[in-house]
Formats: structure tokens, C-alpha cells, sequence
């Protein structure tokens, strides 16, 4: 069994001209990778080098079938709930992370139509900007907070 690391987030917004709203949805995804990075190694190096070495105990020729199925089974517990646990917070950050930008997106929609168009597409990117900047402010307490849970010390990561 290999789990499969949660893609990084992703943003939903609207594009504009420049290019400059790509360049946020990059910025976030290149810090939650880099801020995950840790916790990602320790779950496919540190827990699954352990769910490989707990599985292979499994087999013996004693036991019966539904024995070694049920011991394999029991053996992928902690890589699946720490999977779980992070693919959690990610959908969480994603979720706090795309509300926020749909304020800017509903902000913008305002402005144009009360034709305050001129400086519209500007506060938008401000907004957008301080946006990503806060979500990204809160990757180091969620890496924490992942840390605690999985009981990642800095010596393992």
C-alpha cells in the first residue's frame, strides 16, 4: 500500500491580464509544499517504512488467510489516519483560503457594478494579495499542529 500524498491547494479565482493572480495561486501552493514538506517525508519514509516492516511480520505460514488480511489491514492504520489527518487540514485551509478570496471576488463584482470600475481591478488584487499573504500566515500553526498530532519531533524531520 502507497498512499497518495494530497495534491497541493489549489485556488479558485478569477484571472485577470497580467498575470499577477496566477503568480499568488503559485506562491500559495510553492509554501504549503515547502511547509509540508516535513510531515510529507515522515509519512511515506518514516510511516510506511513501518507499515512495510509491520505487513511483512503478517505473513506466516501458520496463520490462515483472513488472519493475514486482518494483521495487514491493522498494520496500515497509522498511515491512514495520518493521511487522512493532513488531507483534513489541507481541505480546511483550502476551504478558509477560498471563502476569503470569494469576499475579494464578490467585493469586485460590486464595484463594477456600481461603475466604480477604474480602481476595481486594483482592489482586487490588493484583496486577493492579502488574502493569499494571511492563508499563507497560517501554514507554520497547521504544520504544528500536524507535527503534534503525528508526534513529529524536529529530529525526525
Amino acid at each position: 500500500m502507497v498512499i497518495q500524498w494530497p495534491s497541493p491547494p489549489k485556488i479558485l479565482i478569477i484571472t485577470n491580464c497580467d498575470g499577477q493572480i496566477e503568480a499568488e495561486t503559485d506562491e500559495v501552493n510553492t509554501a504549503a509544499q515547502t511547509q509540508l514538506s516535513g510531515i510529507q517525508d515522515h509519512v511515506n519514509f518514516t510511516l510506511q517504512q513501518a507499515y512495510f516492516k509491520c505487513a511483512y511480520e503478517c505473513f506466516e505460514r501458520r496463520r490462515r488467510q483472513d488472519e493475514i488480511n486482518n494483521c495487514v489491514e491493522n498494520c496500515s492504520v497509522p498511515v491512514l489516519s495520518a493521511q487522512n489527518l493532513v488531507e483534513g487540514e489541507m481541505a480546511k485551509f483550502q476551504e478558509r483560503m477560498n471563502r476569503s478570496l470569494m469576499v475579494c471576488q464578490d467585493k469586485f463584482e460590486a464595484a463594477k457594478l456600481q461603475q466604480m470600475k477604474s480602481n476595481a481591478m486594483k482592489d482586487l488584487e490588493s484583496c486577493v494579495d492579502q488574502s493569499v499573504q494571511d492563508s499563507i500566515k497560517t501554514l507554520p500553526h497547521i504544520v504544528g499542529r500536524l507535527k503534534a498530532s503525528l508526534s513529529i519531533t524536529e529530529q525526525q524531520v
